[in-house]
């Protein structure tokens, strides 16, 4: 498989030493598994896995209009983030929909925000081209990112890059790792406690190495972090989240603060505020669905005449829970824990109830956390 150099993972010759399967995603070829969905999720789980997501945008927007120009794309409230600190947020389009979730993190005089890599050249440009001119926007091609999540990451972690213990969920600073500097943050897409770890492309294939080498940690590909992502409850850009898709109805109304609320400002205000007073016509939810047959992306949500009211987004097997779960955009009405939903895929029907999300705990190290 061939990728034009730019959209070539700096790791890429290190995935395919270590066995990885190696398939399309988003411009890049990258990890779908080394020795297992399965067991790449339950060592995750038990142990550390390393993640490869060095496909994501990594941006910096600084200069003195930086944080008045993110404030107008983003319902995040800035002004309180301290130094240091990480906030998930959403870009939004004028009518309220969401281009994009993303991280944001104040660092001494700027901002650095990590996109999605299959959204990143859009966000970019839709970025460009609103920051006013005292904003400037710099993509860090040449830095890589990896993840390090499970309950003992911290234990192999903080041998390589002593003091990392120290920081609590949400929160970042910069480190030496494998003989040269790192930005780590205390982060994740897995429900576990876990680091993102952002270092130059040059070094990343030493810094993984040394990760690596570690005896809790073992590489690990994009299905189980897809599969513990939903066990999470983390909604997947492009699946669960899309354009069209506002953040009430998305169920992530906390990412938008109590000072934008009530002043809002930000893109599509007008329309969130509306659905945070009077409510959405439908919702994600999370589902558990009867039987051993996992129900995928696009089954059909359906009523009692059979007609279609939604869409399941992500769906699959959960390992923990041995138990098909999904999520799944159904009518405000259905929207309740225990409200009974009926699924059709394939022709097939399929008996589903609404839960509540995560589906398996959150284990985020909370110490220190940012509020």
């Amino acid at each position: 498989m061939s990728e034009p150099a730019d959209r070539r993972l700096p790791l890429h010759d290190w995935h395919v030493a270590r066995g990885a399967r190696m398939v399309p995603f988003a411009g890049y070829a990258m990890p779908i598994q080394y020795e297992g969905i399965l067991a790449e999720h339950r060592w995750t789980r038990g142990s550390a896995g390393l993640f490869d997501v060095s496909h994501m945008g990594q941006l910096i927007v600084a200069g003195p209009e930086a944080e008045a120009g993110l404030d107008a794309l983003l319902p995040a409230d800035l002004r309180i983030l301290k130094d240091g600190r990480l906030r998930y947020s959403l870009l939004l389009a004028e009518d309220g929909g969401i281009l994009d979730d993303l991280m944001v993190t104040r660092r001494d005089d700027h901002f650095y925000v990590v996109v999605n890599g299959a959204t990143k050249d859009a966000d970019i440009a839709h970025m460009e081209e609103r920051l006013p001119r005292g904003a400037v926007l710099d993509h860090m091609k040449e830095q890589a990112l990896l993840a390090l999540q499970g309950p003992k990451a911290v234990d192999a972690l903080s041998r390589l890059a002593p003091g990392v213990e120290a920081l609590g969920f949400m929160s970042g600073g910069a480190y030496e790792l494998a003989g040269g500097p790192a930005w780590i943050s205390r982060s994740g897409y897995t429900g576990e406690d876990g680091f993102e770890i952002s270092v130059p492309g040059s070094r990343v294939a030493a810094v993984a190495e040394a990760l690596a080498g570690e005896p809790e940690v073992k590489p690990i590909g994009l299905g189980a972090r897809d599969s513990l992502r939903l066990e999470a409850g983390l909604p997947l850009y492009g699946h669960d989240l899309d354009p069209e898709t506002t953040p009430v109805e998305a169920d992530l109304a906390f990412a938008i603060s109590k000072r934008r609320r009530g002043e809002g400002g930000f893109a599509g205000w007008h329309r969130i505020m509306a659905e945070l007073e009077g409510g959405p016509i439908r919702r994600r939810v999370g589902l558990a669905v009867e039987g051993r047959q996992p129900v995928r992306e696009g089954a059909a949500v359906v009523d009692a005449d059979g007609d279609e009211v939604g869409k399941v987004t992500s769906g699959g097997f959960s390992p923990v829970l041995e138990a098909p779960i999904a999520m799944a955009y159904v009518p405000a009405a259905s929207a309740a824990p225990g409200s009974a939903v009926r699924l059709v895929q394939r022709g097939k029907i399929f008996e589903a109830k609404v839960v509540p999300m995560p589906f398996v705990p959150h284990k985020y190290h909370r110490k220190g956390a940012a509020v």
